[in-house]
């Protein structure tokens, strides 16, 4: 074993034993990538390398389609455009079984479909469903359960904060991602509605059904959500008929998202304070876990970590989907104890070598599966993201309710997972058409 690779090794024991000892895992990363770095090349380069990263990563212009998507959710929910999905999914779905739920998954979509983040949709639903499914006698369980599932669709269905990371660190067309995750974030929401009467069938208990809305008010509620299907194909059109780059998209759509809010009379001068300062938290916590990443993508390098691990995953006698589906359930156990932008930025870099580079996979292809492992990631025990973020809005919910009942979510992921990997064309018809 070279003295490289026993470097590379112990860079990433220092890594995790900070992570469990709770340090933040951006400055975790920054940390173990200066130290062996400096070890390797010296204190001057080290320092060199954390003086000159992270301005460089912050002024990366691709990089601003992050901040920009961020905002574009928060004017949109300040403009109040997520409990009008909800309201007219409610007057559409309601009286079905587990109609409130179905409600739910549909409004998470209709959001996803102007918000990037997963941890944002699960967030605000929480606070838009929760309370309503509860009114209506739904057991807690499925209630959040449902909630946490369909907030997953925030990173599938674009704009995506996830696809625009993987972008970047795989010089993947960003546009041409975001349009992938159009058919598979659909589907996800189709086999979650699945998933819903199937509970409803067994467990009926669980979903009562709600009154029945007349026709002229089920109608009527779809005059609310014009504003959120105007943003969407504004900035989706855009981008697929060439109009505006990905990063061009994501401001195109913050000042949509903004101008209908002050049409609609909602942005008063606190609550565009209160937007900017909450996107410019989450992005700056966004950018701290880029920065650490790309520090220590540096010892990678020149570690060669990722040429090693590559040639020991070909020299296996799995075959092309052999090693593919030894890099996914790789990915489904880190997803299950790892932040999934950590995980994304660490290992995309190593394994975009083995799938596409060596084995010939399509970039784009591998980026929604990739996408589609971080949704099972933000669900999965024992570290579910999107699970936590419920529970820290409805503290009185147990966390082991909360994954009994994303359970039937889950398994319908993993057929979803399946589909992808089997049907390529699910996630290329649409790319290939730009």
């Amino acid at each position: 074993m070279t003295e490289n690779t026993i470097v590379a090794i112990a860079a990433f024991v220092g890594l995790f034993a900070l992570m469990a000892v709770r340090v933040p895992i951006g400055i975790a990363m920054a940390i173990a990538g200066v130290a062996g770095y400096w070890y390797l090349s010296g204190r001057i380069p080290a320092l060199s390398l954390l003086a000159q990263s992270p301005i460089r990563n912050v002024t990366d212009w691709d990089l601003g389609i992050i901040p920009m998507f961020i905002l574009m959710g928060a004017f949109a929910t300040a403009a109040g455009m997520s409990r009008e999905l909800f309201r007219a999914s409610n007057a559409w779905l309601g009286h079905r079984r587990g109609g409130l739920a179905m409600a739910t998954i549909t409004a998470c979509a209709g959001f996803a479909a102007i918000n990037g983040s997963s941890v944002a949709t699960a967030a605000t639903m929480t606070q838009v469903a929760l309370p309503e499914m509860r009114k209506a006698g739904y057991e807690d369980g499925i209630a959040t359960g449902t909630i946490a599932a369909g907030g997953t669709l925030g990173i599938m269905i674009p704009p995506s904060v996830i696809f625009a990371l993987y972008g970047v660190l795989t010089e993947t067309d960003i546009s041409k991602l975001l349009i992938a995750g159009v058919i598979p974030g659909l589907l996800g929401a189709f086999m979650y509605l699945i998933a819903v009467q199937i509970v409803g069938y067994f467990r009926p208990e669980l979903m009562p059904r709600g009154p029945r809305v007349a026709w002229g008010e089920r109608v009527a509620s779809l005059k609310d959500i014009w504003a959120t299907v105007v943003l969407f194909f504004f900035v989706m059109g855009g981008m697929y008929m060439g109009l505006f780059t990905a990063t061009e998209a994501a401001a195109m759509g913050a000042s949509g998202a903004f101008i209908i809010g002050v049409l609609r009379g909602r942005m008063t001068a606190k609550i565009v304070m209160e937007c900017l300062i909450s996107s410019v938290r989450t992005s700056a916590a966004i950018f701290t876990i880029v920065i650490g990443a790309f520090i220590f993508g540096y010892l990678l390098v020149i570690t060669q970590a990722a040429q090693n691990f590559s040639a020991f995953l070909l020299s296996l006698p799995l075959g092309p989907y052999g090693i593919l589906t030894l890099i996914l359930l790789m990915y489904i156990l880190l997803g299950a104890v790892m932040d999934e932008l950590a995980m994304i930025l660490l290992t995309v870099p190593i394994v975009f070598e083995v799938v596409v580079t060596a084995l010939g996979f399509d970039p784009i292809w591998f980026g929604v599966i990739i996408v589609m492992v971080v949704c099972l990631g933000m669900i999965l025990p024992p570290i579910g993201m999107n699970v936590f973020v419920i529970n820290s809005i409805a503290k009185d919910v147990p966390l082991q309710r909360i994954y009994l009942g994303v359970t039937p979510f889950i398994l319908m992921d993993f057929v979803r997972l399946a589909l992808l990997v089997i049907f390529p064309a699910l996630s290329l018809f649409l790319p290939a058409r730009m």
